[in-house]
């Protein structure tokens, strides 16, 4: 299985991800990053600023397989009911 690393950006700081994780493929290393970004804005405190942050995957070569900007990540309250009674 291929191995994928999850480096974090924050403007010019880079966290690298020393280790990876083996997945599947691609598709399964989106929904680990969508899952990773989640889980880091929980935590009210870090919200503002990880808002600009950049979770970039990489593969085992090195190469950029994808990038998931955090603020991807935020799902909005569905509207409330337009419906006038």
């Amino acid at each position: 299985m291929p191995r994928y690393f999850f480096h974090t950006q924050i403007g010019e700081d880079v966290i690298t991800d020393p280790t990876g994780i083996e997945l599947r493929d691609p598709d399964e290393a989106w929904e680990k990053a969508r899952a990773t970004v989640r889980a880091a804005l929980r935590s009210p405190q870090e919200q503002a600023r990880l808002m600009a942050a950049c979770l970039v995957v990489a593969d085992a070569a090195g190469e950029v397989v994808f990038e998931f900007p955090f603020s991807e990540a935020v799902t909005l309250p569905a509207p409330e009911d337009p419906t006038v009674h």
